[in-house]
């Protein structure tokens, strides 16, 4: 009875250890422990010992240590990449940029946007930079000139005149409603009109060309010019207001 209890503890006890392998290893990576090298030293030095005798130990001294390097631990840092493309609020292609390196092996990396900031790499891209410096490739637009171009195209100006003298608008006060109403930059020689003459109010365009590489038509209207009402007149129109109201 014994043994035959025995053994069919033994076999309760190999199949619960059969079970437990097999389920370690259909988890997934992501859930096993990750490992790291751990590097210690004694706090007090053991002394040396004749030769063929085992050091002396001492029973509690000599079992504390100390940490010297901890590799599981160590602060996590950044990795240097060439982009192979322009990426948002990183950079353009060619550009040296430093990320984490979780970015950098599972986004950058992974889907083709940028390479090791090898040697070699380098060179090549230092290479391929100068050659469009000098005009044998094509110029790639900057990063600043791409979020420009897609502001410029979802945007709409707007150009006052007066109404008591007469007026034909050109390339500088467009460029000066510019930077007054969408706070944008820009130089009046890569702004350019309809070729007929603007006198009048209405509906037109204008185009503006960015870093000489990409062309946006931004829709203008030219309306009546209102003065900018001051402080001392929003302050008796509200004086005005509050009398109308409280005398209702």
């Amino acid at each position: 009875m014994l043994r035959l209890g025995a053994g069919r503890g033994c076999g309760l006890l190999l199949r619960g250890l059969a079970g437990a392998q097999l389920g370690a290893q259909s988890r997934g990576l992501g859930l096993s422990l990750s490992r790291g090298t751990v590097v210690v030293e004694r706090w007090w030095k053991v002394p040396l010992s004749k030769e063929g005798c085992p050091p002396r130990l001492h029973p509690r001294r000599h079992r504390i240590y100390r940490l010297v390097e901890d590799t599981k631990n160590q602060p996590k840092g950044e990795l240097e990449v060439i982009l192979t493309q322009s990426v948002d609020n990183l950079g353009s292609r060619g550009d040296i940029v430093s990320v984490k390196k979780s970015l950098a092996r599972n986004k950058l990396l992974l889907e083709g946007q940028a390479v090791y900031a090898s040697p070699e790499n380098k060179k090549m891209f230092e290479e391929e930079i100068k050659l469009r410096e000098e005009g044998k490739l094509e110029r790639l637009q900057t990063q600043s000139g791409e979020k420009t171009v897609q502001f410029l195209r979802s945007c709409r100006l707007e150009v006052g005149m007066k109404n008591n003298v007469k007026w034909e608008l050109n390339n500088e006060i467009v460029a000066r409603h510019f930077l007054k109403n969408l706070n944008v930059f820009v130089t009046p020689h890569v702004v350019k009109l309809p070729d007929e003459p603007i006198t009048r109010w209405g509906e037109y365009w204008c185009e503006v060309t960015v870093n000489g590489l990409d062309t946006v038509r931004v829709p203008m209207s030219v309306v009546n010019f209102m003065r900018p009402k001051t402080k001392r007149y929003k302050y008796w129109l509200a004086q005005q207001a509050a009398q109308a109201a409280s005398k209702g």
